[in-house]
């Protein structure tokens, strides 16, 4: 039976590039783009603040502010995040707690807002939005992370460009943005962003790029005016630093847990191989059959959008999911799928068994599995023998262990990768 499958827990080993002295980058990235020559004294500056955890992120915001202090400059964090944190003020200053993110751990006010005002038209006419509180500042430096995204592609995905286009474009600009379809996601970017650029009072940017670790791998400052090229180019780099599974074909893909710290689509599309949009096909690979989720992190307030990328879930996680916060996610994204409940058990055996007996129940020698803790982090994984024998002459592994499938005495399953982070 598949439920007595022996498994194996293997290490991948990944490029890991990081930085040690993040401080001290910061503050030479900063110089080089001379941002303390550009502030005038009692300038309130804006550092752009979105909806993703990063890494080191409340290090880098306290340099940053400490920066703009000496410069005779006011800083200010500026939230911008589209349609997160339920597109209001109060939902995301309760995002950015949820990181720590405060004007008691950072020293300088928060700037929210739900409000945007358009200010200009693109060259097809497209009308482009900006938040309120994007002038309610002299200069705004755009800090964000640049990674591939995970409902399209193209040379420019998630970056500094998207920050200014979803992020500081606020509510509306998010749900313009997205009623596109995802074929024309990196152009509007490029086009958009483009008058963003030229009519934000904009400073600067700062671009984090995370290796397959989630630690800092560079942080690099660039001046307005190659915003749009330097996002492509660490767009490019990034992606050679990305997390994957060490098999194309999988029969069953089990996640321990899904969310928004992990991906802004819970679950990471480029690992699970689906993407879920109408007209829109489906990644060759990775080709997983069925895809179950166990649960949702604290860190996502509810927000399971994403849920709807998987074949079956449980109860537990069904009972956490926030309707509205979910649905507004879904709905600005226009990918209403990724919303709808999955098949949901009442324990992760139950959701076992059926996921097992929908592929034919193979014996347990045959069944092509995978467990992970989520899709952010699966440096370690859980794999069965049929998939392990795959992987037996594979470089850059390595095997820890090997155990039977188990429950515990609540039917959850008892092969779990722990975690340091």
């Amino acid at each position: 039976m598949a439920d007595r499958a022996m498994f194996y827990r293997i290490k991948q080993k990944f490029e890991r590039p990081r930085l040690t002295e993040i401080e001290v980058t910061i503050i030479a990235e900063l110089d080089k783009i001379n941002l303390a020559g550009k502030i005038k004294p009692g300038d309130k500056v804006g550092i752009t603040v979105g909806s993703r955890g990063i890494a080191n992120m409340l290090v880098m915001l306290k340099v940053i502010v400490e920066y703009i202090r000496k410069a005779g400059g006011e800083p200010y964090l500026l939230a911008g995040m589209g349609s997160h944190g339920g597109g209001t003020p109060e939902g995301q200053i309760e995002l950015l707690e949820s990181y720590n993110i405060t004007e008691q751990t950072t020293g300088t006010p928060i700037l929210a807002c739900g409000e945007s005002r358009m200010i200009g038209t693109t060259e097809t006419g497209l009308a482009v939005y900006a938040l309120e509180s994007a002038w309610q500042v002299d200069s705004i430096l755009v800090l964000n992370r640049v990674k591939t995204h995970t409902s399209f592609k193209g040379d420019l995905e998630s970056g500094l460009v998207k920050e200014l286009v979803v992020g500081l474009g606020g509510p509306k600009g998010a749900k313009q943005f997205h009623s596109f379809g995802s074929s024309e996601l990196a152009r509007l970017l490029r086009e958009i962003g483009t008058v963003l650029i030229h009519e934000l009072p904009l400073v600067g940017g700062l671009a984090v790029v995370e290796n397959g670790f989630e630690e800092t791998a560079v942080i690099s400052g660039v001046e307005p005016k190659d915003i749009i090229e330097h996002d492509t180019k660490l767009l490019a780099y990034s992606k050679t630093l990305m997390p994957k599974l060490p098999v194309d074909q999988l029969d069953l893909l089990i996640v321990g847990e899904m969310g928004k710290n992990y991906s802004g689509t819970g679950v990471d599309t480029n690992i699970i191989g689906r993407i879920r949009i109408e007209g829109d096909p489906e990644p060759a690979k990775p080709a997983i059959k069925r895809v179950g989720i166990l649960d949702i992190s604290e860190a996502s307030h509810g927000n399971a959008h994403g849920m709807g990328l998987a074949d079956f879930t449980t109860k537990k996680l069904v009972d956490k999911v926030d309707r509205k916060k979910t649905y507004l996610n879904s709905i600005t994204s226009t990918f209403v799928i990724r919303s709808a409940i999955p098949m949901y058990f009442d324990t992760e055996k139950e959701l076992w068994d059926g996921a097992v007996q929908s592929l034919g129940s193979p014996e347990a020698d045959a069944l092509r599995a995978a467990i992970i803790p989520n899709t952010l982090f699966i440096t370690e994984l859980w794999v069965s023998k049929a998939v392990m024998q795959e992987l037996k002459d594979k470089s850059g592994l390595e095997v820890l262990e090997q155990r039977e499938l188990y429950f515990d005495e609540e039917g959850n399953i008892g092969l779990r990768i722990k975690l340091a982070h």
